[in-house]
């Protein structure tokens, strides 16, 4: 039997997540409001955990989505969220031809006067000065590596300095799946380092669009 990969369990996850909540809105419409429905999905994943009803790799998922549920109640927002990832996830798992989608995401930015650098070779930290200007840095070794064709074939780091609502709306525009930035592993001061992947696989949850 052929392992699920990452990207089939958690659009899974919420598939089966938001059709328990509407099979169960039908019978008992008391369980329409956002608290009656945050509470429901809350409990649906705990015993989903509980009964590992899903791949163990969207097990942190999971575990974090019942916390931020019982910690904040409506606030954390769960049938949204399940909503983001059933859509990104259907539209974004083929994932072929990265590389020519990478960079006519790249011109684009430029055309929105980012600051986008991909012939700089990265071998430490380093402070870009991008005077309030949005700003993307891949080094170039890694780039040139990463790259045959029009596609992509091995992973590749992106550091970005942006505001990450626009940056999670852009990627999915131009069917990328972003990794989710890390400001500790950054060589570029006051940026984060992203990720992407061949064939949008990436083992965690993507930097989610709006």
């Amino acid at each position: 039997m052929t392992e699920l990969t990452y990207n089939q369990s958690i659009l899974n996850v919420a598939t089966e997540g938001l059709a328990a909540l509407s099979a169960a809105q039908t019978k008992n419409t008391a369980l329409q409001t956002p608290t009656a429905e945050s509470h429901f999905l809350c409990s649906w994943m705990a015993q989903s955990l509980k009964e590992k009803r899903f791949n163990k790799s969207v097990a942190d998922d999971l575990t974090f989505w019942v916390r931020q549920g019982r910690s904040l109640g409506v606030n954390a927002n769960l049938k949204q969220q399940l909503t983001r990832v059933q859509s990104q996830y259907q539209q974004l798992d083929n994932g072929t031809g990265l590389a020519a989608k990478l960079q006519q995401m790249l011109t684009e930015l430029q055309a929105q006067q980012w600051l986008v650098f991909t012939d700089t070779e990265l071998t430490g930290k380093l402070k870009l000065d991008g005077d309030g200007l949005s700003s993307l840095v891949i080094s170039c070794d890694e780039y040139q590596a990463a790259i045959d064709g029009d596609e992509l074939v091995k992973p590749l780091y992106l550091y970005i300095r942006a505001n990450e609502v626009e940056l999670a709306n852009i990627a999915f525009k131009h069917g990328l799946m972003l990794g989710q930035g890390n400001k500790k592993a950054s060589l570029i001061k006051h940026h984060k380092r992203y990720i992407i992947k061949p064939y949008n696989q990436l083992l965690k949850l993507a930097l989610l669009a709006e």
